[in-house]
């Protein structure tokens, strides 16, 4: 089964950091395609060990992401 989570990248020094904030699993790489290819191998084996019940509020893959940016506001 598919399913839609959400993920952060952030820079921190040297490397990017992405962070599934629907599993709280996390990893990294050197450029941000390369933190997202490595947070989908580790969500990827997350999901391959977890329980069904860990597994009950994930949505599963929707035909349309939801868009997600930031705004500033003063």
């Amino acid at each position: 089964m598919e399913y839609t989570v959400s993920v952060i990248v952030e820079k921190e020094d040297k490397w990017y950091v992405s962070h599934c904030i629907d599993l709280g699993v996390s990893s990294q790489g050197k450029t941000v395609e390369e933190a997202l290819s490595n947070i989908k191998e580790a969500v990827g084996l997350y999901l391959e060990h977890a329980e069904p019940e860990e597994l009950a509020h994930l949505r599963k893959v929707q035909k349309e992401a939801p868009i997600v940016t930031t705004i500033s506001v003063s």
